[in-house]
């Protein structure tokens, strides 16, 4: 069986099941739409540490164990952890890999690690490498905004396009044995930039990145959206949920009407204050992780396009006046075979 179906598809020949999941968030995120769906919610986004970047790596670590308890494995069943997250050199992942004693392989994606976690577990599985796999990914509000804009300290206005990062972490545990969801299709995105340099206006500047990944994954599988119930992407926001709708009509898609974006899921931007909606590692990991795992278990859903997205940017780049260079990785993940 040919796997290589494109230049950036594969298409998996025995497809993993994801047998379990967990979803543990901040208390924002746990006042918001979503909430019922998620297994954990903090008091305080400290969780019991001294700092926010040791409580993220500790977000990492309960999601681990969280989905692993759920699975009914053993975690010595657990062949690799692939996890990645914003903090320096993903410290967030590291740390937690280190408690867990899991073989680990860390990833960076920026927000669209979560696909890229699923994708290299569901690799690994379908070629043999592995029977378990457990893939997780994670993001924290104060963490990332003392990082990659200013501190919290500082009080500084955000603009209306702004996005709030989740203070969350996703875990799924992929098996080689088991009854779906299955992971069926993978579609690897490319570097896409459009020129965004303003490390607020992250919706924009993944949009592109988003349509890119979605045409090549509709053009390499012969699919066409009526093919899925839902395509979702992850954190593009308000701002690039409408930019994605409109460049993917140009292509000759016409999405709105199954579509909807993580980013936008997970708040309510009114109420909560959250401006243009979610963003984060976290917001793809724990939306799909809580909310979309659950109703595809329920069969309210049977075929779902995952997109997460990904502004590949530091703080060094915006130093040295680079523009912001995105990418998108698609997995259709489907109720049956």
């Amino acid at each position: 069986m040919q796997k290589k179906i494109g230049k950036q598809t594969v298409k998996l020949q025995n497809p993993p099941t994801i047998t379990s999941t967990y979803a543990i968030v901040g208390p924002k995120e746990g006042q918001g739409p979503l909430a019922e769906f998620f297994d954990q919610i903090l008091e305080d986004d400290y969780f019991g540490e001294e700092s926010w970047e040791k409580a993220e790596s500790k977000l990492i670590k309960e999601a681990v164990k969280g989905a692993i308890k759920s699975s009914g494995l053993d975690i010595g069943k657990i062949d690799y952890m692939f996890a990645g997250d914003l903090l320096n050199q993903i410290i967030s992942s590291s740390f937690a890999a280190r408690a867990l004693q899991i073989p680990f392989i860390g990833l960076y994606g920026a927000c669209s690690t979560m696909a890229v976690s699923l994708s290299m577990g569901a690799m690994v599985i379908d070629g043999g490498f592995a029977e378990n796999t457990v893939c997780v990914t994670s993001s924290h509000f104060s963490s990332a905004e003392r990082q990659y804009r200013f501190p919290l300290e500082q009080g500084v206005q955000r603009p209306p396009y702004a996005q709030w990062t989740v203070t969350g972490s996703g875990a799924a545990v992929l098996t080689k044995y088991g009854e779906g969801p299955y992971i069926t299709h993978i579609t690897t995105g490319k570097i896409v930039d459009f020129g965004i340099k303003d490390a607020n206006n992250m919706g924009a500047a993944m949009a592109p990145a988003a349509v890119d990944t979605i045409s090549a994954h509709f053009n390499e599988t012969g699919r066409n959206p009526g093919y899925y119930d839902l395509i979702v992407t992850g954190d593009l926001a308000t701002i690039g949920r409408e930019i994605t709708i409109d460049l993917l009509k140009k292509e000759g898609y016409y999405i709105e009407a199954i579509y909807n974006d993580c980013g936008c899921m997970i708040f309510d931007n009114i109420k909560q204050d959250t401006h243009a909606g979610g963003s984060g590692c976290g917001c793809s990991a724990v939306v799909l992780n809580g909310y979309l795992y659950n109703q595809m278990k329920k069969g309210d859903i049977k075929k779902l396009l995952f997109v997460a997205t990904g502004a590949l940017l530091s703080p060094i780049s915006s130093w040295q006046g680079e523009s912001i260079p995105s990418i998108a990785h698609a997995i259709a993940i489907e109720s049956t075979i």
